[in-house]
C-alpha cells in the first residue's frame, strides 16, 4: 500500500523505462513523492507497482491506492518495428483507455494534470517544411496508428480530467536500448566497429536529448495546459550520415556504413521536423544540447534502462 505523505504525488506509467527514470529522478529532487507503474518490474521498490495496463481491475486497484496529484503516462510500446502488431494497440491504446477510465472514476482527489506521451510518427510523411500541431496527422505505420488512436480516445475524457497530448520527437541520451538508432550506433564506436549495418540513410530525424524532453515534461506539468497538444522538439534535424560523421569527429575512429535492406522499414517517414512554437509558449526557452554534445555523453558514461 502506498505510505502517507504530505508531499504531492505523481505517477509514472512505465517509470522503469529509459524516459521514466529520468523523469522520475527529476520530479523526486523537485519534492515530489513518486510512484510508478512497471510490466513485470526488474527490482522491487516500495513505490513500484508491478501493473499489466491491460488488467482492467488491476489499474483500478493501484489508482486507488496511490490517489496520484499529477499523471505522467510514458508506459506503451515504443519501438516502432515491433513485429507484435496486436500488442502494440492492447498497450498504447487500452491501456492508455484504462488508465483514464480509472482516473476518471476516482471520486475525490483527482489529478490535476495528465500528461499522455503520443508520437511524432503520428504526422507520418507529411510535407510542407516544418511541423506545428496544426498539421493534420496522417499515421502511416502500427505504432504512429495505435498512438493517434490514443489521443482521440483521450478527447472523451478531456471533460472530466485535465488531459494534455504530448508529441516528441525523437530523442535519445544515455541509457537508451541498443535496438534504437542511435545506442546502436554508439555502441558501434565504443565497440570500435570497423563496420554497421543501417536501414535507410536517406532520412533526416530530430534527435533531441532525453534531459531536454524531460525539463520540458516537468514544466508542462506544472502549467497542466490542459486540452492541448504540444510537441516536444527542437526543430533541428540531422542525417544519420551527419550523426556517423559527429561520432567519427569525438572518437577519432572512421567505420563503414552498410544498408541492409532487412533494416528498411517500410513506409519509412523520411523527415521528422518539429515547429517548437507552441512548446516554447508555454514553457518559454529549454535547454537543448546540440546532438554533438549529446552524443559525447553517450560515448563517454553509461547507464542501465531501456524506452
Amino acid at each position: 500500500m502506498a505510505t502517507a505523505s504530505k508531499k504531492p504525488r505523481i505517477l509514472i506509467t512505465g517509470i522503469e523505462g529509459f524516459t521514466g527514470q529520468y523523469l522520475a529522478d527529476l520530479m523526486s529532487s523537485d519534492g515530489y513523492e513518486v510512484f510508478g507503474s512497471a510490466y513485470n518490474i526488474s527490482t522491487k521498490a516500495e513505490n513500484i507497482f508491478d501493473l499489466d495496463l491491460c488488467d482492467r481491475n488491476s489499474v483500478r486497484r493501484v489508482i486507488a491506492d496511490i490517489k496520484p496529484d499529477v499523471v505522467a503516462h510514458l508506459a506503451g510500446i515504443s519501438f516502432v518495428a515491433t513485429e507484435n502488431i496486436s500488442q502494440i494497440y492492447e498497450t498504447n491504446f487500452l491501456g492508455s483507455f484504462n488508465l483514464l477510465e480509472a482516473l476518471g472514476n476516482v471520486q475525490s482527489n483527482k489529478p490535476r494534470a495528465v500528461l499522455l506521451a503520443s508520437s511524432a510518427n503520428v504526422y507520418g510523411n507529411s510535407t510542407g517544411g516544418v511541423l506545428s500541431e496544426d498539421v493534420t496527422p496522417e499515421p502511416t505505420n502500427d505504432y504512429a496508428v495505435s498512438k493517434y488512436a490514443m489521443e482521440k480516445m483521450a478527447k472523451l475524457w478531456m471533460d472530466r480530467l485535465p488531459i494534455f497530448v504530448v508529441r516528441p520527437f525523437n530523442y535519445t541520451g544515455v541509457g537508451q536500448a541498443e535496438h534504437f538508432l542511435i545506442p546502436k550506433i554508439v555502441t558501434h564506436f565504443k565497440n570500435k566497429k570497423t563496420v554497421i549495418e543501417l536501414g535507410n540513410l536517406d532520412v533526416w530525424r530530430e534527435f533531441g536529448d532525453v534531459r531536454f524532453v524531460t525539463k520540458a515534461y516537468r514544466k508542462l506539468l506544472d502549467l497542466c495546459p490542459a486540452g492541448q497538444t504540444i510537441n516536444i522538439c527542437t526543430n533541428q534535424t540531422y542525417s544519420l550520415r551527419e550523426v556517423i560523421s559527429f561520432c567519427e569527429e569525438i572518437t577519432g575512429n572512421t567505420i563503414k556504413v552498410l544498408v541492409n535492406p532487412k533494416f528498411v522499414r517500410e513506409n519509412e517517414v523520411r523527415t521528422l521536423q518539429g515547429d517548437n512554437t507552441r512548446l516554447k509558449s508555454l514553457i518559454g526557452e529549454c535547454e537543448t544540447p546540440h546532438l554533438k554534445e549529446t552524443l559525447t555523453w553517450m560515448l563517454n558514461e553509461s547507464r542501465t534502462g531501456e524506452n
